[in-house]
């Protein structure tokens, strides 16, 4: 890869400017388009990277990042359309929004990676989807999944998987931070101050991910069996999480997630 260019510099479009960076990537190698003067100022000052308008990126770089909210998408096609030329690599990070989507309105023949990142992209810690479109090649594909991974990890699945990997991986960290603030809040109701039970909590979190992800037994169902003693504790925490139903809540969380990402599509459409 070449010039990249962020187009859409918000918080995950920083993330993966300041990953780019902190990879070995000179800041001469990088570009992005930021519609608040203010903010563009403070991330090239932060940074050292040029800002530039949606034209000029659409000109110069190798690789376009479409980094934007999937309602901000038509004004901002409108732009590179006219410009970028089928060479250019394009990465859309969008919600919901197919591949099929750019390929209509760009030159034809343009290359499309479908990404699905998450928020944890701000601590180096993401997990990202990718799927290549029609005109995308396996080299494509793989520049991709080697340039999101200054930021986390990237797996590479089929683009008919992509809402469900939006209604899992993209949401769901507001799921795990859903729970993490109810158990605080619990710690608190029972007399632990507020910062103690959020520093008991996190920490707790943070071991559980990491057992799950680094620890020689991986299967959730055995890490919580092997927490749950017979008549202890944990078991009688665990039923009562079965008896208001959190395990079917959890399914009908994702499945309305994947129906919104769905729906965001065919909006597009």
């Amino acid at each position: 890869m070449k010039t990249i260019a962020v187009l859409g510099a918000g918080k995950i479009g920083e993330s993966l400017l300041a990953g780019l960076l902190d990879s070995g990537r000179s800041p001469a190698e990088l570009l992005f388009t930021e519609r608040f003067e203010q903010r563009a100022a403070e991330l090239t000052a932060r940074y050292g990277i040029e800002c530039v308008d949606v034209a000029t990126a659409a000109e110069r770089a190798d690789v376009l990042v479409l980094a934007v909210k999937p309602q901000d998408i038509d004004p901002l096609l409108d732009e590179v359309a006219p410009v970028a030329g089928a060479d250019r690599l394009v990465v859309s990070m969008c919600a919901g929004l197919p591949t099929k989507l750019f390929e209509q309105r760009l030159a034809p023949g343009t290359p499309v990676v479908r990404v699905m990142p998450n928020t944890p992209m701000l601590v180096g810690e993401a997990m990202s989807a990718i799927s290549g479109g029609t005109h995308a090649t396996e080299a494509h594909v793989n520049a991709v999944q080697e340039l999101l991974g200054s930021v986390g990890r990237a797996v590479q699945v089929p683009e008919k998987q992509q809402d469900a990997v939006t209604a899992l991986s993209g949401s769901g960290p507001a799921y795990f931070f859903y729970l993490v603030e109810s158990m605080i809040d619990a710690g608190v109701l029972l007399g632990v101050p507020r910062h103690t039970a959020a520093d008991l909590v996190v920490q707790a979190a943070m071991g559980a991910a990491t057992m799950l992800r680094d620890g020689e037994e991986k299967h959730p169902a055995l890490l919580r069996e092997a927490v749950s003693s017979p008549g202890g504790t944990t078991v009688a925490g665990i039923r009562e999480l079965d008896r208001h139903g959190v395990r079917a809540a959890v399914a009908d969380a994702v499945e309305a997630a994947h129906r919104r990402s769905v729906e965001l599509g065919r909006a597009h459409d």
